[in-house]
């Protein structure tokens, strides 16, 4: 009951730069990684050939929580001691990544060699809006049009295959190639520098460590129980003496296959899944706000898809709920993702 496994990385079109000048209610960089993004099965190197897979992903929230992780109705933008505004939080992004695998024939240290790239596309992103609230008190609704993200390389993915497991290491890195630019905004008469209410990149690079592993109560793999960590490290932020912390996110998630035809061609995949998102090191510079403030995310959701055997395709929707998030926006996601071995 073995079936295509593809890795995502959409994290570019996702998590954009924030603006560095809200005070009580000041959020802090999200990150490129966007963990509402993968399978369940996406972390594990596939078989070798070549793969496609296309992301869509739809993100939506009404809610700013605080470093408490109580609902924002008030910020603070502008330089000290700045101006109260009230928060009317309404943010929808839709963002896509067609992703190119190769998975070679090669071995290192006994591991499947293989790599991947992962260009984006948005009409905003989840961290580009929240920039906008908390930066200069302007509404998260603000539109843009749709545009280039940031880009994802990994050149390293090393993949190791047992009877009952599979883990993988793979290293990684966003280039800020998407829309990003800085604007300069008047509040009670005085000018301060923030970012633009259409950025789609997040104005900086980002290295990325992942580790992932799978396990199956069957040999033929019907069953994964599966995680994986993912480790970035932030580079400084074009336009402002800022270095966002480092962060470590959990997927995880249990994947089902259940036959759809005797022959076993068609196969339905249900599971839970979900993940956790942590800041875990100080923002950086000086135009770092409450660095020690350090922001996070939990969410829990589900997956369902059908894999067409013959045709080396499948097509996945889960959604996730954001239980719990602190000093960030608090919202749901939904994603659609198809793959093929061509």
């Amino acid at each position: 009951m073995k079936t295509t496994r593809t890795h995502n990385l959409l994290a570019a079109a996702l998590a954009v730069a924030l603006a560095l000048t809200a005070n009580v209610a000041q959020a802090g960089e999200i990150g490129h990684y966007a963990p509402g993004v993968p399978n369940i099965r996406d972390f594990t190197v596939p078989d070798p050939g070549f793969y496609g897979v296309l992301y869509d992903y739809w993100y939506s929230t009404d809610r700013l929580n605080d470093r408490n992780g109580d609902k924002v109705s008030s910020i603070t933008v502008g330089p000290a001691p700045g101006v109260k505004r009230g928060v009317n939080v309404d943010v929808d992004v839709y963002a896509v990544a067609p992703t190119f695998i190769w998975v070679s024939g090669w071995k290192i240290l006994g591991a499947k060699y293989s790599a991947y790239i992962a260009p984006s596309f948005a009409n905003s992103s989840v961290g580009a809006s929240l920039s906008t609230e908390t930066g200069s008190g302007r509404s998260g609704a603000i539109s843009s049009e749709f545009g280039v993200g940031d880009l994802f390389v990994q050149p390293l993915w090393l993949g190791w295959s047992l009877t009952n497991w599979d883990f993988a290491l793979g290293y990684g890195f966003y280039a800020p190639v998407g829309r990003y630019d800085t604007e300069t905004v008047t509040v009670a008469g005085t000018p301060f520098k923030t970012e633009s209410p259409d950025n789609i990149g997040l104005g900086y690079w980002t290295h990325q460590l992942q580790g992932a592993s799978s396990w199956y109560p069957w040999a033929d793999k019907r069953m994964a129980v599966a995680g994986a960590l993912t480790y970035e490290i932030n580079q400084q932020k074009e336009g402002f003496d800022f270095t966002a912390g480092q962060r470590l996110t959990l997927n995880w998630g249990i994947s089902q296959y259940l036959p759809l035809n005797q022959a076993q061609t068609m196969l339905l995949e249900v599971g839970p899944t979900g993940y956790d998102n942590w800041q875990v090191t100080d923002d950086s510079g000086s135009a770092a706000k409450n660095p020690g403030v350090h922001d996070q995310v939990h969410a829990v959701g589900g997956q369902v898809g059908i894999t067409y055997i013959p045709w080396l395709v499948s097509v996945n929707v889960h959604g996730f709920y954001e239980y719990s998030a602190t000093d960030r926006f608090q919202g749901q996601s939904f994603g659609l993702n198809i793959s093929e071995k061509f």
